[in-house]
């Protein structure tokens, strides 16, 4: 299979295999103009499989939002066919908006509006909990 390189984007790399659509989803890589491709099950030394994001153009990509669905990717910022910027994404403190509370006791469920704000309790474990009722996401 050969893809091709881009000349101005981001590659999201070292994505868990499998775990590539979850991320398109979450940043809403459907509503861009430019070019997307989803490489799904790619051969990795390092991983065994992975999947990769190329982005054939120049976005704000949210770290944390990438960091908590797969906290060892890699963002790669590509310019004139030349990597210029490699950041290695790790595992957020809080996140914003990215999850919903499944409490329906919780007043994100009565407060629509409100931000729903998840907080990294165990790091080691991958666990949030709700800002509001501690209610875990795993």
């Amino acid at each position: 299979m050969n893809i091709d390189s881009i000349k101005n984007g981001i590659v999201i790399d070292h994505i868990q295999a499998m775990r590539g659509m979850e991320i398109y989803e979450l940043l809403n890589l459907k509503d861009l103009d430019g070019s997307v491709a989803i490489i799904t099950n790619a051969k990795s030394k390092k991983m065994g499989r992975k999947d990769i994001i190329k982005i054939d153009q120049d976005i704000e990509i949210k770290m944390d939002m990438i960091g908590f669905i797969e906290p060892n990717a890699t963002i790669n910022i590509v310019k004139n066919d030349k990597l210029v910027d490699k950041y290695k994404v790790k595992l957020p403190e809080k996140i914003v908006n990215v999850a919903k509370c499944q409490n329906p006791r919780c007043i994100t469920s009565i407060e629509r509006e409100l931000d729903q704000i998840f907080l990294l309790t165990d790091k080691q474990n991958q666990v949030y909990r709700c800002k509001y009722c501690e209610m875990s996401l795993k």
